[in-house]
């Protein structure tokens, strides 16, 4: 267990623990705190947080912009992979693969997923990641792939 997860777990269990948690973890990459993310669960291979859908991340067209989105699908890998990476290894993003599907019109759910077997073929993991709006359509689905590797 990393030290986010444990910190995760701690926090959480605290009176406002999922809203200091996330504000804590915001920090940890600036753009993370630009979309005002809610940490919703993290987890061993599963992990959510929820993006508001507000002026500061609307495009042109009133939407959730897509790199906005992508700022949420990544910072819920993050979680996964902090609550799913063994103590004595390392991750690292090595791409992303994002289709866009509907329009992202109210807040986003953005998860991400992956499995035991995922892991156990690393180095290359991938991790399934989408953006469901409030009405259940998911506006954009993906993979985010890892390369993990013993810490050396």
């Amino acid at each position: 267990m990393t030290s986010t997860y444990d910190l995760y777990r701690k926090v959480t269990a605290l009176p406002q623990g999922h809203r200091l948690f996330s504000i804590a973890f915001s920090q940890k990459a600036p753009y993370f705190a630009s979309i005002h993310l809610r940490v919703e669960d993290m987890r061993p291979h599963f992990a959510s947080i929820r993006l508001p859908k507000r002026r500061a991340v609307q495009n042109h067209i009133g939407t959730v912009h897509a790199i906005a989105v992508c700022n949420g699908l990544e910072a819920a890998m993050g979680l996964l992979a902090e609550a799913t990476c063994p103590a004595d290894h390392r991750w690292l993003p090595k791409g992303m693969e994002v289709e866009y599907l509907a329009k992202s019109t109210t807040d986003l759910v953005c998860t991400a997923e992956s499995t035991a077997e995922d892991w156990a073929n690393g180095p290359d993991v991938p991790v399934t990641v989408k953006a469901t709006r409030t009405d259940g359509t998911v506006a954009v689905a993906g993979t985010i792939k890892l390369w993990v590797t013993p810490r050396g």
